[in-house]
């Protein structure tokens, strides 16, 4: 398998590769993917649970009790309720969210995917997401995922980032450029 060097070196790569070698060995890799999914979900909305990830004050054993309560809660698979053990016992809780994106840019990379991020002005349909998608996926020659933000600021137009690539085509960008080639052709 070929993971890139960027998520090796990370304290949240390391963590998310042995997880996913594991989960590949055991066939799990879908079940601890959405696993994931929803720990992420909980993270995102329970400000409790961010607290007790991350509080330095918790000993190892209480953040230990907690983070089982929520895998046993969320009904999570016994490879991803050990895995998050093991974190508890190593004080690593709280780069949860960086592993957590770490397996998912892993599972995506080992399918053939890419994902992308398209920021528009307004909410794009469903018809002009599925187009973009199309053509991002003929322009990348692999699947492109596709999640959708909304920036008012952008004024018009699209900032579609695909890993470390970025079409910025957003009428802010190109007013502020107007604005940079005015203010030289002043001086």
């Amino acid at each position: 398998m070929d993971i890139s060097a960027g998520i090796q070196a990370s304290l949240a790569g390391r963590y998310a590769s042995a997880l996913f070698e594991l989960a590949s060995e055991a066939g799990t890799v879908t079940a601890v993917e959405s696993d994931l999914g929803k720990l992420s979900e909980a993270l995102g909305e329970s400000d409790d649970l961010r607290a007790a990830t991350t509080n330095p004050e918790l000993s190892r054993a209480a953040q230990g009790e907690a983070i089982a309560a929520v895998a046993k809660l969320l009904e999570m698979s016994d490879l991803t309720t050990r895995f998050l053990g093991v974190l508890a016992e190593n004080r690593r809780l709280s780069a949860l969210p960086g592993m957590i994106a770490a397996f998912k840019a892993i599972a995506a990379a080992q399918r053939g995917e890419v994902t992308a991020t398209v920021t528009s002005a307004h909410p794009l349909s469903d018809s002009q997401l599925a187009e973009l998608k199309s053509k991002l996926t003929a322009r990348e020659g692999r699947t492109v995922m596709l999640s959708a933000d909304v920036d008012p600021d952008l004024l018009g137009g699209l900032v579609v980032t695909i890993g470390s690539q970025r079409i910025d085509a957003s009428i802010r960008t190109r007013l502020n450029s107007l604005a940079q080639s005015m203010k030289a052709s002043a001086v």
